[in-house]
């Protein structure tokens, strides 16, 4: 079996004997897009945008930007990210419309081998990533390998994202663990204070 065949069953595999070279290819698009003036030029942007499985025009992502191949991305509609992604997609990334990232947010899909024998073979494996609709992901988190984030959920600047989280809920920490539901009181709060912005 190949070894982007291991890599994409989920199996041990080494980076490094990759038979397409799906890492090289995307440099140059980073190295333009992360030099570039974002909000005068977009053509970097949409240049980079060419080598994801998919992304949308309106997609505002703020450079600079990392990303290991690009082409296991997935990224959805209203996409806003803030400066300092890091996307590691050795497996699928996938990302849902009107999805919130601040800075310095990382997604992590490679799973290094905890017995040190097998690391020092250059051997990984990888799981992927999910985050569902409508979730705001605050700065400075990490979201490990295998981790589904479902619709409509805030993850707390800082946290360590291990495990799976519901729908609907505000969760933090290291690790990242649910603090409470977002219930109809707090979208009252906020329909409140969206009412006080449209009055002035």
């Amino acid at each position: 079996m190949k070894e982007i065949e291991k890599m994409r069953q989920g199996k041990l595999y080494n980076p490094f004997l990759l038979e397409e070279d799906s890492w090289m290819q995307i440099r140059q698009a980073l190295k333009d897009f992360n030099q570039s003036d974002y909000w005068i030029d977009r053509k970097p942007l949409d240049s980079l945008r060419s080598f994801f499985h998919q992304s949308y025009p309106d997609l505002s992502l703020i450079p600079p930007f990392y990303c290991d191949h690009g082409k296991n991305i997935s990224i959805g509609r209203h996409f806003q990210g803030n400066m300092g992604i890091v996307i590691l997609d050795e497996a699928q990334v996938t990302i849902g419309n009107d999805v919130f990232m601040g800075p310095n947010v990382s997604l992590y899909t490679p799973i290094h081998p905890l017995s040190a024998s097998i690391r020092n073979k250059d051997l990984e494996m990888a799981r992927p990533i999910v985050i569902e609709d409508s979730v705001w992901i605050a700065g400075n988190v990490i979201i490990n390998a295998g981790v589904t984030i479902k619709k409509g959920s805030v993850i707390g600047s800082g946290s360590v994202v291990t495990h799976d989280i519901p729908e609907g809920v505000f969760a933090a920490g290291n690790p990242c663990r649910v603090i409470r539901k977002i219930d109809e009181k707090e979208n009252d709060i906020w329909q409140r204070l969206y009412k006080e912005y449209h009055c002035g």
